[in-house]
């Protein structure tokens, strides 16, 4: 009895340690607020449009000897995109995407009027997507950047239209540039292509190239009881299909690897921005610390394209830029879905999810959803509990024997243990049985955990009166101490310790899970609210069945 209830403790207080440590890893990203520049931006908000340091930050081609554009570095006009997915933010100079919020999205729940930020450059946080071509031809070298021109300096995505195309326009001699942003009704993915009408007589050689620059800063102050996910990069190789590197692995040592097809992406909390080259091409990929700054890029650099004299050609890469929809990701390339990070519970966590997905379109919200799952997790080990019930209802019934003999015996633990035993077998108990059930079932609360805190379809997704996030603790604490209820009147279905130590570490378990629940996500104390509330509801039958059979003389 005494070990089984040792057993037991242990295993959950490994589990304690567990989520302990996936608080560490796990704190929702919630960037400053910061409003969509425009072309009245304040200087803060604005980019200053000096020339980047071409030697520390342009990737450097298979071949240097390219020639600068021959443009006039001019005070540059901010161009401004709207679509229903995106407001962002273009800068002519080198045409890079320097600010881009999700209008679907929003920060804070309270806040429906600012969408959250995703990309931005600002004096004290820079990151934007960069993309340009170096090489023979290239234009962007370590003279400067070229300055693209546009017909318009603001855009918007038209009722009922199904893309929008932003061009930019640059004339290289007798070689015309088009670097195009297509944008997607209800995408998040877009296309940039560089169209290339080389009317001169000679051919013309360039490489695309793609990245993410980026600081390590997180404007959060995480406290310790707070969840911190994981901020950083993620690239696909041919050794690992999710390779995750933090800020601090790229700042000891550039990672390279060349790849065919692949994309590079940087993680945070329920979104992520990547880089998709071309899949059929050789692409060169590079996560590097940019000099002694708090800058970091993570891009790719693809094969030497060649048009021919008096031709036209396309350079195309896809960026993406939005919610981790593991949907979309697994349609845009292979293992982008695995950013959607389910941890080394990922076989179970992927199936929990498709389940409550299925659920939430049969009932429409979420939090009914997770008790949907519950009762289906529940009928699943139905058996499984019912065997545990059993053999806990039996100990129970056995306790005031146990107390006998180890009254009768006293200090002679060997032949208490020996009748324990034999009255086990007499009984027809095994001691087991009230635990590894148990036990088996803590990979599922694990990876609903995972699913959880991953999915961001759960993000400002409301239950019902006060919960309004499930993804987010309870503002009130109502969930966590119905929990902390429902633990205490399952304790009292069990058998309880015989030694007064094990009694009291027992009796401030529903105390110490009630505090730790305090600040995990609704969802998942609802979840574990529900499962008890069964649990009850079965062991008492049981209970009761069991009380009810006569005892072995």
């Amino acid at each position: 009895m005494d070990w089984q209830k040792n057993l037991l403790i242990a295993a959950i207080l490994a589990t304690l340690l567990m989520l302990v440590i996936r608080w560490h890893e796990f704190q929702e990203q919630r960037p400053a607020p910061a409003a969509v520049a425009s072309q009245t931006s304040s200087s803060a908000a604005t980019p200053t449009g000096a020339v980047p340091s071409a030697t520390s930050e342009i990737p450097v081609a298979a071949n240097e000897l390219s020639e600068a554009a021959k443009v006039e570095l001019a005070a540059e006009k901010l161009i401004t995109v709207k679509t229903d997915s995106f407001d962002l933010v273009i800068n002519p100079l080198g045409g890079d995407i320097v600010q881009l919020a999700l209008p679907r999205h929003f920060l804070k729940l309270d806040t429906p009027d600012q969408p959250f930020v995703l990309l931005d450059n600002r004096d004290n946080h820079t990151y934007l997507a960069q993309s340009g071509l170096i090489g023979l031809n290239g234009t962007d070298t370590a003279q400067g950047r070229p300055l693209f021109s546009s017909e318009q300096q603001s855009y918007q995505l038209a009722d009922g239209q199904q893309q929008l195309q932003v061009d930019l326009v640059l004339q290289q001699g007798d070689v015309k540039i088009t670097k195009r942003f297509t944008f997607t009704r209800g995408d998040y993915l877009i296309k940039v292509d560089y169209l290339i009408d080389n009317q001169s007589a000679a051919a013309w050689s360039a490489q695309l190239y793609g990245q993410i620059k980026r600081d390590s800063q997180n404007f959060v102050k995480v406290s310790a009881l707070e969840m911190n996910p994981f901020l950083g990069a993620a690239i696909t190789t041919t050794d690992e299909n999710y390779k995750k590197l933090t800020f601090a692995k790229i700042a000891e040592k550039e990672f390279k690897t060349t790849e065919k097809g692949g994309w590079v992406a940087m993680v945070q909390h329920y979104f992520i921005s990547a880089w998709i080259p071309d899949a059929d091409s050789q692409n060169t990929y590079h996560l590097r610390k940019l000099g002694n700054n708090d800058l970091y890029l993570m891009g790719f650099t693809g094969k030497v394209n060649e048009v021919a004299a008096g031709s036209q050609g396309v350079i195309s890469a896809g960026f993406y830029a939005g919610p981790k929809d593991t949907k979309r990701l697994e349609e845009i390339s292979p293992y982008l879905d695995l950013t959607v990070d389910y941890g080394w519970l990922w076989w179970v966590a992927k199936p929990l999810f498709l389940v409550l997905k299925f659920i939430h379109n049969l009932v429409g919200n979420w939090g009914l959803a997770i008790i949907g799952l519950t009762l289906c997790v529940k009928l699943l080990f139905f058996k499984l509990s019912a065997t545990s019930y059993k053999s806990m209802a039996k100990m129970r019934k056995l306790a005031p024997k146990m107390a006998e003999m180890k009254e009768r015996y006293g200090d002679d633990r060997q032949k208490f243990s020996q009748e324990m035993m034999k009255m086990y077998k007499t009984e027809k108990v095994n001691p087991f049985g009230g635990c590894l059930p148990l036990l088996i079932q803590m990979p599922v609360f694990l990876a609903l955990y995972y699913v959880l805190m991953e999915s961001v379809e759960l993000r400002h997704s409301p239950f019902f009166g006060w919960i309004l996030d499930l993804s987010v603790k309870d503002p009130y604490f109502v969930l966590p101490i119905i929990y902390g209820i429902t633990m205490y009147f399952m304790q009292k279905l069990n058998p309880q310790p015989t030694d007064p130590m094990q009694a009291r570490i027992m009796q401030m378990l529903p105390l110490i899970f009630t505090f730790m629940f305090l600040w995990f996500p609704a969802g998942l104390v609802l979840y574990w609210v529900t499962n008890n509330s069964l649990s009850i509801l079965q062991q008492y039958i049981i209970t009761k069945q069991i009380d009810a059979e006569p005892s072995h003389k």
